[in-house]
Formats: C-alpha cells, structure tokens, sequence
C-alpha cells in the first residue's frame, strides 16, 4: 500500500517514514503542500498521513485537491489529518473539510499501523478476494498465488506489480503507473525493469495471463 506523509517536521518525519517502511508500505513524504500536490499529481494513494501546520498554509488546504473530479470515488485516497491540535472543534473542522480520520500528536506508532491495517482491509474488501484466470488464482488478500493448484512463489517486486493488475482485472493499467509499483524497492526502476518483471509473471504463471496493449501499457486478462 502506498502512503503519502506531510509533515514539515525533520525528526519526526523521518521517524514515521522509517517505521513505515520497515512495516513494508510504500511511503512518499512531503514537507510543505506544494510538494503534496506534486505528489498527488504524478502518484496513486491509498493513504494521505497530513500535518494540518505547514510552512506554505494549512494541511486541510490539500483536501479540495483529493477531493476533486481528477479521483474516481474508489481512487480517492483515505485521509488521516495527524495533528497537535487536539481540540474538538479542530478535529470538527478537519472532518466536515473532507478528512476521514483524525490523530493526535503524540501518537503510538501502532495505533497508527493498526488504522492504515483497517484501511487495507477495507479497499480489500471493495474487489474480489480471489480472481481467477485460467488456472491461476490470485488471492488478494491472502497474498497468494496457485497455479493449477500449485502454490507460486513470487518475489516481492513482482508481487507488488501483479497486485496492481489484479486490482482491476481488464483495465489497461499504464507503464507509469505500473513502474509505481517498483518504484517502492527501486528508485531507478525503468520501462526496461517493467518488462523484466512483466516477462518473469508470465513465465511463472502464464503467457496469456497479461496481455500488452501497445502503446499503452498491460492489463491482466480475466477468462
């Protein structure tokens, strides 16, 4: 799952990302809100951790954005304001301005894990557990994947790509928001790398499974 933090705070920024990481989400972290809305430009969130203080305005000032024609109602990232402002009428404020959910400063780390966890499983829940495709199987929420009931060992990269094309299964997904998916083990990732990875799903699981749509990107086939 990709993140997106905002915290104008060195140390504390560090710390999130780092603990984050080491829980294996994908995390991106902007200081200001100028660099947030470069982000979610160019990127795709599942979650949004968002300061309300930052040096060019107001985190909340990043809602109309998130909030905006450009997200499908499914695409929209959850939004979690992590504040010191632990007002009501604060967290009030953030919550009619579009936020979803609202965090206190000091925290502990694992409430935090254990929300974006509950995110997880929510937008699990919005697509099939289990798709399948020929004889694959792919089980999205356990992280699975059998081949004519055999178990497939996939490696993190290219799990982090199949889970992108098995999301939506028919949708043509582009090469850039594929490389996103590498970008979390490979800050170089390339075309090049995609089709590595591309071309090793399907020796493992098939040919036909996912097809290229030239000049556009791949999709997984669903029959």
């Amino acid at each position: 799952m990709r993140i997106l933090l905002v915290e104008d705070d060195q140390s504390l920024g560090q710390a999130v990302l780092g603990y984050l990481k080491s829980k294996q989400f994908s995390v991106d972290w902007a200081e200001n809100l100028q660099q947030a809305r470069a982000f979610v430009a160019t990127m795709h969130y599942a979650a949004v951790l968002l300061d309300l203080n930052l040096p060019d305005g107001e985190g909340l000032g990043l809602l109309p954005h998130l909030n905006s024609s450009i997200f499908n109602a499914d695409e929209r990232p959850t939004v979690i304001v992590v504040t010191a402002r632990d007002q009501v009428s604060d967290r009030i404020r953030g919550l009619d301005a579009g936020a979803d959910d609202y965090l206190v400063k000091p925290y502990d780390p694992e409430e935090l894990l254990a929300r974006l966890r509950a995110i997880e499983r929510r937008r699990g829940a919005q697509i099939s557990s289990v798709l399948r495709s020929g004889g694959v199987a792919i089980d999205l929420a356990r992280e699975s994947v059998r081949k004519d009931l055999v178990p497939v060992v996939l490696t993190p990269k290219e799990w982090a790509l199949l889970r992108v094309l098995a999301s939506r299964p028919e949708q043509v997904f582009t090469r850039e928001r594929l490389q996103e998916a590498l970008y979390q083990w490979d800050d170089s990732s390339d075309s090049n790398t995609l089709e590595v990875f591309i071309s090793r799903l399907r020796r493992k699981l098939g040919s036909s499974l996912i097809e290229t749509v030239r000049g556009t990107g791949y999709r997984l086939v669903a029959r």
